[in-house]
């Protein structure tokens, strides 16, 4: 088995699509107005409208109602990507901050209230975790 992404449901794709074009730089892949894909060298997020749901079961998804999971994005230099999104986070739950884990993570919400997370290993056994 091969994990191979993760789908927001939303009521504005377009907008939570332009918010994560702008977080990884990376462009997404429009397959229809209600479902595009932001494809990184590792993981591929998935974003779908509303009017997807019925198609796996009618009321199995809501969006904006994510309390549970943290989208998490391996980044060169989590600092600057602080400085870089300023504009265009919505709300920053923490600054830059070295974890005891050795990561150095930034937390924010983005537009429909999922939690994010950036990080960049830090020390030598998370950088070699990563691949660093």
């Amino acid at each position: 088995m091969n994990f191979v992404s993760i789908r927001i449901i939303t009521a504005d794709v377009a907008r939570l699509v332009d918010f994560y074009e702008r977080v990884t730089g990376a462009a997404a892949n429009w397959a229809t107005e209600d479902f595009a894909e932001v494809r990184t060298a590792s993981a591929t997020l998935a974003i779908a409208g509303t009017r997807t749901v019925p198609l796996f079961a009618p009321g199995s998804a809501h969006p904006a109602d994510n309390r549970t999971v943290i989208l998490e994005f391996l980044v060169d230099d989590v600092d600057r990507a602080y400085r870089n999104l300023t504009e265009v986070v919505p709300e920053f739950v923490n600054e830059p901050t070295t974890m005891p884990w050795g990561n150095r993570s930034l937390l924010f919400r983005d537009p429909d209230g999922n939690l994010v997370n950036l990080f960049t290993p830090v020390t030598p056994a998370a950088i070699e975790k990563f691949g660093g």
